[in-house]
């Protein structure tokens, strides 16, 4: 089991269920169109926030968004360390960096040191693009082993400077390596693990490709926090990580939604209906399952596990707990009267 590490108030690792993170992909300078993109991520369940930082004039809109929300910032940094220490202290709650592009040792001495300090955790970002050029052609290559080496190379050279609060991602954009590598640290290593696989594509391809990745991984019990890279509205990003979650009743992950193919029976327009549920229904925490059927007859019969669901006929549905009808609503108002059930079981203690 992973050491647990406090990010804000967050608190991931040591077996507690995985923490939902996501990346802004507005200009962190740009301090209003960024501070209600972390507003929009914290809305549909979002726990941890990343901002680049790519130069100094980001270091200080860092710190003017850090006043603006309650939302744990962490500070993506490369290069530069000046930049990691003027994050820490602008009050980033984490700083991610890859010890192989700070050149000097010194300069990775100085972000230790400010970081263990401070008490503020430091992940250790691996991926295919950054492997120090010996493991390279000693390994032939960016494999699974030349990964998982450099990481723990990485980790061992930030433990002899006194870190510990520490945080390990492995990532790479083919799926059965990313899994392959995640596998062979996790046996490795005591630091909880940020799981995802980077580059993942669009907002369909990638989606697909993230659950195939992070659902192996985290049904074998590897992951502590996670992030899926979509080229797209981030917020796309927290809403398919939580749906990940939800699928393998994984921590207080929100509503699992399941709908019917639809078939010649169907006489309302459910592709709309699941759709706008869906939307409606983000940001829910309870673990619930919300069933949405084409008609009466697999209704409540196939769908008598779900919490709450609706089967819809010509004109009307009806509204079932628990596989047994509680009324009747009209077409019009069908996803209203669901999602108001829904949140009123959510307000339940």
């Amino acid at each position: 089991m992973s050491n647990r590490v406090s990010i804000g108030r967050v608190t991931i690792g040591g077996g507690l269920p995985p923490a939902v993170q996501s990346m802004t992909n507005t200009p962190t300078t740009d301090v209003i169109r960024t501070r209600d993109q972390i507003d929009r991520l914290q809305s549909a369940g979002c726990e941890l926030v990343r901002l680049a930082v790519p130069d100094q004039e980001s270091v200080r809109a860092f710190a003017e968004i850090r006043r603006q929300t309650d939302m744990p910032l962490i500070a993506d940094i490369h290069f530069d360390y000046r930049l990691a220490l003027g994050a820490m202290d602008a009050g980033a709650a984490k700083i991610r960096i890859n010890p192989g592009n700070i050149a000097r040792s010194e300069q990775l001495q100085s972000i230790a040191r400010k970081a263990t300090d401070c008490g503020i955790p430091i992940r250790i970002g691996v991926n295919s693009g950054s492997l120090e050029k010996e493991l390279l052609r000693q390994e032939g290559g960016a494999t699974v082993n030349a990964l998982v080496a450099s990481a723990e190379r990485h980790i061992d050279r930030m433990r002899q400077l006194g870190v510990e609060n520490l945080v390990l991602s492995v990532k790479s954009s083919d799926v059965c390596k990313t899994i392959a590598c995640y596998q062979k640290i996790a046996e490795r290593v005591d630091v909880p693990l940020h799981v995802g696989l980077t580059e993942a594509g669009t907002i369909r391809v990638g989606t697909i490709r993230s659950a195939v990745a992070i659902g192996a991984l985290l049904a074998q019990g590897i992951g502590d926090t996670i992030r899926v890279s979509l080229t797209g509205d981030p917020v796309e990003e927290v809403f398919v990580a939580r749906q990940i979650l939800a699928s393998l009743n994984l921590g207080h992950s929100g509503v699992r939604l399941i709908a019917c193919p639809t078939c010649g029976r169907t006489k309302v327009d459910l592709i709309a209906i699941a759709e706008e549920a869906e939307r409606q229904l983000v940001g829910v925490d309870k673990i619930l399952t919300v069933a949405i059927m084409g008609c009466e007859v697999n209704g409540p019969g196939e769908a008598r596990e779900a919490d709450i669901g609706i089967a819809c006929g010509k004109g009307s549905a009806v509204l079932f707990k628990k596989g047994k009808i509680v009324r009747r609503v009209k077409e019009s108002r069908l996803v209203d009267e669901l999602v108001k059930e829904v949140r009123a079981w959510n307000s339940q203690e």
